[in-house]
């Protein structure tokens, strides 16, 4: 499955109801609207595994991330009841839980702040977008009676 996000972080009292909407938008219904896609296509050709994004943000509450937390966990509970409703054997799911990677999400942060001191973490600990994919890749090798319902992989300079 492909994977879309963006992060409008920044402190609560900002109150960017515009940019929380967005977060919603992008990070859990285009979750749903990938899930509506895949399920019909899964279940016509007997099997499927769904493979979603997650974050570490959603493992370690911190400041001005309380949202983009939110809505990486509300994709976190979304996977596991999907899991438990499809226990006939077709479908398969796993939740990636990156830490920093060397992406462009830092440009969704509007706050130049916040987007700077992201930008510096991810300089100082990010790892290879490649390290995800070995990840992903791990999971859907597995034999077809296992699932690899979670994998957290992050840096390991990251706290």
């Amino acid at each position: 499955m492909g994977n879309a996000g963006i992060s409008k972080i920044g402190p609560m009292a900002d109150l960017d109801v515009t940019g929380w909407s967005a977060m919603i938008d992008v990070n859990l219904r285009g979750v749903l609207h990938g899930i509506a896609a895949a399920l019909p296509v899964f279940r016509e050709q007997g099997q499927g595994h769904l493979v979603t994004t997650v974050s570490t943000a959603g493992l370690k509450i911190t400041p001005t991330m309380a949202v983009y937390a939110a809505t990486k966990n509300a994709v976190r509970t979304l996977l596991e009841g999907l899991r438990q409703e499809s226990t006939d054997g077709v479908l398969r799911t796993t939740a990636i839980s990156p830490g920093y990677v060397r992406t462009e999400l830092p440009g969704s942060i509007d706050d130049p702040g916040v987007r700077e001191e992201i930008r510096r973490a991810m300089d100082r600990h990010a790892i290879a977008p490649e390290a995800v994919a070995r990840a992903v890749a791990f999971a859907v090798e597995q034999p077809p009676d296992v699932e690899i319902g979670e994998i957290v992989i992050r840096p390991t300079t990251q706290n």
